[in-house]
């Protein structure tokens, strides 16, 4: 056990290597559900994969994910394993929107795990939650179990009902408490990072606003200590005014300037972000290279899902080609 990254980054080099590589997304694109099955057993996916339906492949996944992924503050201690602690987070913070918006939908807690990805609450925890009831129920697990989420998620789940407002105040809560302890451990590329995060999900939150047909103040929806996107832009973007995106021509985000509606905008911000982190990949006294790899095994698996189902339920490649690539 090391107090430092140099040994965490030795092992995550070795790991990066084993990620599917570009080509295996093209060619699975194409390829039956049980094909797809057989390519993946070839390969990392393979030890993890025992059955032949679709709930066994989000199952295997879901392993995957815990053992490459999941395992990586065990690896370091101090303040090194809460760095990597808090990358991981994230994925917390996407498991529980996962499943609040799954009970909000009907969704079975078999249906909800086959969408989480690998954070720091252990993966019994996550079946009790998503076989909760209620958000309530959700929010009482959570606390039980000491997480730094817990608080957050209290927050949310007790303001208003409607669930873009209960998802962004979950937001805000969590950046806030990591952002100031990311800061607190010197972590500049870390927080740096977040900021950015920050921006993409303040964008994000805007676009779904205007679509609901918003009318009244933005200021509680809108996440401070972004760095490009500030509350008048937000606001602007909130109302519908979807050519304000070209005041972000000169900034980090203008990539995403002439997205019009939601699904382009998630898009090119995904692809943002993952651009993002590979710039940490030189990081090698930090974390930079932990978030890099994270984000990227993260997309990965979100990639061989979207593949599943497409195979699965007998679309065509055009369906979801444009969810699966970067340009």
């Amino acid at each position: 056990m090391t107090d430092d990254f140099a040994y965490l980054n030795a092992r995550l080099r070795v790991r990066r290597s084993r990620l599917l590589p570009e080509s295996f997304f093209r060619e699975a694109l194409g390829l039956s559900f049980p094909g797809l099955l057989t390519h993946l057993r070839e390969g990392v996916y393979g030890p993890d994969l025992t059955g032949d339906a679709l709930p066994d492949l989000d199952r295997a996944i879901m392993v995957h994910l815990d053992r490459t992924v999941g395992d990586l503050p065990r690896l370091v201690s101090g303040q090194a394993r809460e760095a990597v602690s808090l990358l991981l987070m994230r994925a917390d913070l996407a498991n529980l929107k996962t499943i609040l918006r799954g009970q909000q939908a009907g969704w079975t807690a078999g249906e909800i795990l086959g969408h989480l990805g690998a954070g720091t609450i252990p993966r019994a925890l996550y079946g009790l939650m998503a076989a909760a009831a209620d958000p309530a129920s959700v929010v009482q697990l959570l606390a039980l179990s000491g997480h730094p989420l817990a608080r957050a998620l209290r927050e949310a789940v007790s303001g208003p009902p409607e669930p873009l407002e209960m998802e962004i105040n979950l937001d805000r809560g969590f950046y806030t408490a990591l952002l100031r302890r990311a800061q607190e451990l010197n972590q500049p590329l870390l927080a740096d990072f977040m900021r950015f995060e920050i921006d993409a999900s303040n964008l994000a939150a805007a676009f779904k606003l205007a679509g609901l047909g918003f009318t009244g103040p933005a200021q509680r929806f809108f996440i401070p200590a972004g760095r490009f996107v500030p509350l008048r832009l937000f606001a602007l973007l909130a109302q519908g005014e979807a050519a304000a995106l070209a005041e972000l021509g000169n900034t980090a985000l203008a990539p995403v300037a002439e997205a019009r509606d939601l699904p382009a905008l998630e898009r090119g911000l995904r692809c943002l972000l993952l651009a993002r982190a590979r710039q940490g990949v030189q990081d090698m006294l930090g974390p930079g290279l932990a978030n890099d790899y994270i984000l990227r095994k993260e997309w990965e698996a979100g990639r061989v899902r979207l593949l599943a189902r497409r195979s699965f339920l007998g679309l065509p490649p055009g369906a979801i080609e444009q969810e699966l690539f970067c340009q």
